[in-house]
């Protein structure tokens, strides 16, 4: 059973290349054409290849569907906390991980530092959009147009001299930001805090959410802080990988 299984999924992703028939089926899975066509048939009847008047086989819509109902059901939170606490026990410093809805940019989850300083930032709270480092990172993503309508909308409120002043800047540090693939906030929303940052992507490529660290200069200087990027970026590189499938979760394979 599982060969024959095995053998099915084998299928697909030859066919995510392009439409095959069934001699083509048949040599690549290495069996009789009798065997092919039943396999065929069986994922046929599921919905997931789809018989062309050609004769040759392509992908299902049924397939799409259900890729479409995996990704929107994914709970990008509960995926990327463990690699969030590890990251935190690592490096002692406050972790936030942040999503963009409806036009606001939300933090969904935080690790504590474990220094007598704490945050104040709260999960579900909307962070300082013009200024916070996960924010740029979440808008930088977007398209081109999107972006400058977005930035046009905002206000620039002067949290400290160091804040984004308008949108004409805040879109030169969109830009930066979309090209390094990385993102800081230091001191923009509050003197004394600083931040750095790294996109989680799905399997698109898309940016689905951010993740970063931040300490108050009391603890560590920018300078220090900024050290941690190289540690930030191969933890969301981490998330990324398990969010969107590539990297398969420990313990199962």
């Amino acid at each position: 059973m599982s060969q024959t299984v095995d053998r099915a999924l084998s299928i697909l992703p030859l066919l995510a290349e392009g439409p095959a028939d069934l001699g083509q089926v048949a040599d690549r899975l290495g069996v009789h054409k009798s065997t092919a066509l039943r396999l065929l048939r069986t994922l046929h009847e599921h919905g997931l290849v789809y018989r062309q008047s050609d004769q040759r086989y392509r992908l299902g819509a049924r397939l799409f569907a259900l890729a479409q109902e995996a990704m929107e059901n994914l709970d990008v939170r509960e995926i990327a906390h463990p690699h969030l606490v590890r990251l935190n026990e690592s490096c002692g410093h406050t972790v936030h991980l942040a999503v963009y809805e409806e036009n606001e940019v939300l933090y969904i989850d935080k690790v504590d530092s474990r220094y007598p300083v704490r945050m104040y930032s709260r999960i579900g709270k909307p962070v300082a959009i013009t200024v916070a480092a996960v924010a740029k990172l979440l808008l930088a993503d977007l398209p081109e147009h999107e972006r400058r309508a977005v930035a046009e909308k905002l206000d620039y409120p002067a949290y400290t001299a160091r804040s984004t002043p308008n949108a004409t800047a805040f879109l030169r540090e969109l830009e930066k930001v979309r090209e390094q693939g990385w993102a800081t906030d230091l001191g923009g929303h509050e003197e004394s805090i600083n931040c750095v940052a790294a996109p989680i992507r799905g399997a698109d490529g898309r940016v689905v959410a951010a993740m970063s660290v931040s300490a108050p200069n009391v603890v560590v200087t920018a300078d220090e802080l900024l050290t941690l990027l190289p540690l930030v970026r191969r933890t969301a590189d981490a998330i990324s990988g398990e969010y969107s499938g590539r990297t398969p979760v420990k313990g199962t394979e």
